[in-house]
């Protein structure tokens, strides 16, 4: 939202997909039955990010939301050691901090600059007013998901696109 937008709760589940988008899984500690948060996990399992959450007491009404994830696939979690075990296994690497390298300008920069904007076109040229599955769009345009994913994030901060449920997009 632009600069001084004061905070509505239909903003939240626009900012929180991005929020998602953006890790590599999401902790639910504590949530209602019908809480923002167990959005935010919907959200994060859609784009295919793990979903961590603690077990809490069946009497804390705070607590059915976790309970509910951890019945539905999401991994139980008693300390960080169990979220950094997920994403081990998931990278195939240990987790570190990023290189520095990845953020300096230079030849590697613009190289993918180059390859996120004939993403971009490809993607552009395959989408409508109609909505479309964003599986049809990674395949159609055979680009990785994560390319997809990244262009559409772009085209979606831009409000050039519309999400729908069911992992769709159009142009808005």
């Amino acid at each position: 939202m632009p600069f001084g937008t004061q905070p509505q709760a239909r903003h939240f589940p626009r900012r929180n997909r991005i929020i998602s988008g953006l890790a590599l899984g999401v902790l639910v500690v504590k949530a209602t039955h019908k809480s923002g948060t167990l959005i935010t996990a919907r959200l994060a399992s859609e784009q295919g990010r793990e979903v961590f959450a603690i077990q809490g007491s069946p009497l804390d009404t705070r607590s059915k939301g976790p309970n509910t994830l951890i019945k539905q696939g999401a991994q139980l979690t008693e300390s960080v050691e169990d979220i950094l075990d997920v994403l081990s296994l998931m990278s195939g690497r240990s987790i570190s901090e990023p290189q520095a390298d990845l953020f300096t300008s230079g030849p590697y920069l613009e190289e993918k600059n180059s390859d996120i904007e004939k993403a971009t076109i490809k993607i552009k040229e395959k989408l409508s007013h109609t909505a479309v599955s964003i599986d049809e769009l990674i395949r159609l345009t055979e680009l990785s998901p994560m390319a997809v994913q990244t262009v559409l994030l772009d085209l979606e901060l831009a409000e050039e696109i519309t999400r729908y449920a069911g992992n769709r997009v159009s142009f808005c």
